[in-house]
């Protein structure tokens, strides 16, 4: 509550000297303005740090809630708050709120820069990734603030919660305007500047591929809900209208902020000491089956513990100390590919679903799987091992039931989606794959957490809005499923 007042004491000092300082400029920006420069907000100025600091905050909740709660690390102990026996703090539900709210204003920021620029390529880029932002905040915590959120330039610090059929409505329309925007833009006077852009260096095509790839991983979340018409319109982007929807052609267009090194782009891990890194243990699950598969990546996510690769039993109950094994080489710490924000190999585990579903028939589902497979580790740089494809765990068979269809892609998926955000704990959430071993110490009933719980602060600076939440939504408690994974 002390640091939610001081921020609170910050904002008001702030429209404070606004006020103050209005009326000493009077006929001030007449007399001093630059004719050489735009009068309006440059967009490029905003892309990189607000892109920067997202992927940011992405990556170290990957690390710590992702990999805990989806069996990739145990950070082994018998304390409160493991968070591999589903043991989450109230207190966790913070960072990532903070962090994805304060970006928003930039990136709402970046579209009207791009407005008063004319410049509609920005104003995509922005819908973009506020769609991409929105989703994974409700995903994470259910009913948020959307409409209104982000308006405390226009005294609003209170916004209403919307539901969260509404919220995805809203990210489908915006991403549908960004799809039309990036293909009506000219080219030669909308260019988004390379500098500006770390992931695709200003390359319009990739981000209109990343948008749609992105309306197919939220319309896949969300096509369990009839009333969405999300598998008429996964087949309007696939098969019906595709040439309106262009998709990622392969791993070049794959999503990725990397981490170069140089100042911005440094991983957040670059700065730990190595004995913090290399605390978490790896799982057995997730060993055990790169081990089974030969799969090349293990090489390049593991270390060798007495000769071999090996993990540690998920959810052990207190009190049954286990011996640590593997854990992430330290290598990893600065690796550029844990900026990863989606990429090929999970838009082709998609289009798998879809195909297996019938929701698609434009190719079939072994050939959408068989590229998400072998993307998936050539995207790391490495060679797929002969008969990598027929090996009886991973090889495709038509025959098989729907149930062991969605098994083989979504472990899988699983992989693809490593150091992706909190992207593995949505999909199991929606699918219940991969199918994780339970251990004895698991907390919540050992049922899989639905979600984060709301911060502690927005409970009282914003009150009666949160109790609405609660009322519509359920409990706020991290039991409580959201709206696409209630029957």
């Amino acid at each position: 509550m002390k640091t939610f007042t001081n921020i609170y004491r910050v904002i008001l000092l702030g429209l404070g000297v606004s006020i103050l300082t209005s009326s000493c400029k009077k006929n001030f920006s007449e007399i001093n303005t630059n004719p050489n420069t735009s009068e309006f907000a440059l967009p490029q100025t905003l892309l990189a740090p607000s892109l920067t600091k997202i992927v940011t905050a992405n990556s170290s909740r990957s690390q710590r809630l992702t990999n805990e709660l989806m069996q990739v690390t145990v950070n082994m102990g018998d304390g409160d708050g493991k968070i591999f026996r589903y043991q989450i703090l109230r207190s966790e539900a913070d960072y990532l709120w903070n962090s994805w709210y304060v970006e928003l204003t930039n990136l709402k920021d970046i579209y009207k820069g791009g407005e008063d620029n004319q410049n509609p390529s920005y104003m995509a880029v922005s819908l973009i990734c506020q769609s991409w932002v929105y989703s994974m905040l409700t995903d994470t915590y259910g009913n948020v603030p959307f409409t209104n959120s982000n308006k405390g330039g226009e005294g609003n610090f209170t916004p209403t919660f919307d539901q969260q059929s509404d919220i995805y409505k809203g990210i489908f329309q915006m991403l549908e305007q960004a799809n039309t925007l990036l293909s009506t833009a000219n080219v030669a006077t909308n260019a988004i500047k390379g500098a500006s852009d770390p992931v695709f260096g200003g390359d319009r095509a990739k981000w209109r591929k990343f948008s749609n790839a992105l309306y197919l991983r939220l319309l896949m979340r969300v096509s369990a809900k009839a009333e969405t018409g999300a598998i008429a319109k996964i087949k309007e982007i696939v098969d019906t209208n595709a040439a309106n929807y262009p998709l990622m052609a392969g791993n070049e267009d794959s999503a990725v902020l990397r981490w170069t090194g140089v100042a911005p782009y440094v991983s957040p891990f670059a700065s730990w000491r190595d004995a913090d890194w290399y605390t978490p243990k790896l799982s057995s699950f997730f060993v055990n089956n790169l081990n089974e598969w030969s799969d090349p990546r293990v090489a390049r996510w593991a270390t060798v513990a007495n000769g071999e690769y090996a993990g540690i039993p998920s959810g052990y109950a207190p009190g049954q100390a286990q011996e640590g094994k593997s854990t992430f080489p330290v290598a990893l710490m600065t690796e550029p590919l844990l900026g990863n924000i989606l990429n090929y190999a999970e838009l082709q585990l998609i289009l798998a679903e879809a195909a297996a579903k019938g929701y698609v028939s434009n190719k079939t589902a072994q050939s959408y799987y068989e590229a998400g497979v072998t993307s998936g580790i050539t995207f790391w740089g490495y060679t797929v091992p002969a008969n990598y494809l027929t090996f009886e765990k991973i090889k495709w068979n038509d025959s098989y039931s729907l149930t062991q269809k969605m098994s083989l892609i979504h472990l899988q998926k699983y992989y693809a989606l490593f150091f992706t955000d909190l992207q593995q704990w949505f999909e199991y959430r929606r699918t219940g794959f991969p199918q994780l071993p339970k251990g004895a110490g698991l907390s919540n009933g050992g049922v899989m957490p639905a979600r984060l719980n709301y911060p502690v602060y927005v409970q009282a600076a914003n009150s009666q809005n949160y109790l609405s939440a609660v009322a519509a939504q359920g409990a706020d408690l991290i039991s409580t499923q959201v709206w696409w994974q209630k029957p």
